[in-house]
């Protein structure tokens, strides 16, 4: 264990080095820090957002647009549904019912202490959904914890998707017994998201998350930072650190990837820096992805190059038109 801990340290080190010298001393391209506090019910969101109460009394926040075939949008860890706002418009425009979730401890949805943060909990929230809003044959989109999420979803409710986008999805990779305890014992105390520093913010979203970064896109930057200053933002860091020890803890999908029935797409950037773990493992995501390409019975794999984790975001025409292809002629 020492040893992981003290590799992992290393690792970080180095790799910072690396970015700083790259990027220079300072990777604060606009700083946000004296903004005010963002509320998490003050989120700016594209789109009307509705509420959905589940049987366990959890308000679940969700936005829609479009008539046809559903197509439910599924966030990653960190994040929240506006992560799908370049797939929205598009899918509906294509003639898709477009349905993009807050998970449970996420965006605008409630954040329960009580709730356990597993992926399997998180299927099962989306499940309910589903069923509560009487939707049929919904197409699951899942990026990252989400791409797991919904592989958790399709193994244990094999007839209810249609079919399964999972973008650089996690669930594939596999984490020893030693390295399972490592995430227990770096991931214990949700305050370190509250004081993370403004730096850091723009590196984990900017140059982990990101290749091709745009302008545009600093309001991931501006929310996150300003989110870190609100009255909730702890149990938001309660609920990214049970989701990564259930993300690491979690044998069960990699297990039972050929108890999916339905056709699954795993597309992913080239340039992605977070799969596999870069502090654990290293390697090549491709790697990762070809594991899930064989043991899912009807995948098809596609790798978007010079494209980062948020795929979505950051290569989001390309994105866009590979998924609509796999949709239309599969």
């Amino acid at each position: 264990m020492k040893k992981i801990k003290l590799y992992s340290i290393l690792l970080l080190i180095y790799s910072l080095s690396i970015v700083n010298m790259v990027f220079g001393e300072s990777l604060i391209k606009k700083s946000y820090a004296n903004m005010p506090a963002l509320e998490f019910n003050e989120l700016p969101y594209k789109y009307p957002v509705k509420y959905f109460t589940t049987s366990d009394n959890i308000k679940i926040a969700y936005i829609e647009k479009g008539t046809g075939p559903v197509i439910i949008m599924i966030h990653g860890l960190g994040s929240y549904l506006r992560f799908w706002d370049y797939q929205v418009d598009y899918f509906a425009s294509k003639g898709y019912r477009v349905i993009a979730l807050d998970l449970p401890g996420y965006g605008k949805s409630d954040k329960p202490s009580t709730y356990s943060y597993t992926t399997e909990a998180f299927g099962d929230t989306v499940v309910e959904l589903i069923r509560g809003l009487n939707i049929s044959d919904p197409i699951i989109f899942g990026h990252s914890m989400g791409g797991q999420t919904a592989l958790s979803i399709a193994i244990r409710y094999p007839n209810l998707p249609k079919a399964l986008v999972l973008v650089a999805p996690a669930g594939f990779e596999y984490f020893s017994l030693r390295e399972k305890e490592w995430f227990k014992k770096s991931f214990t105390n949700a305050s370190i998201f509250r004081f993370t520093t403004e730096e850091n913010v723009w590196r984990a979203i900017r140059y982990d998350n990101f290749s091709r970064w745009r302008d545009e896109l600093e309001w991931l930057v501006e929310y996150r930072v300003r989110l870190a200053k609100n009255k909730d933002f702890d149990k938001y860091g309660y609920a990214n650190i049970k989701s990564i020890w259930g993300l690491a803890d979690n044998d069960f999908v990699r297990m039972n990837l050929n108890k999916i029935i339905v056709p699954t797409l795993i597309i992913y950037g080239d340039e992605d820096k977070l799969i596999p773990n870069p502090f654990l493992h290293g390697g090549h995501t491709r790697d990762i992805m070809i594991y899930g390409e064989k043991n899912i019975k009807n995948a098809k794999r596609i790798e978007l190059q010079g494209c980062g984790h948020t795929v979505q975001m950051d290569c989001p025409e390309e994105f866009n038109t590979e998924v609509y292809r796999y949709l239309t002629t599969r």
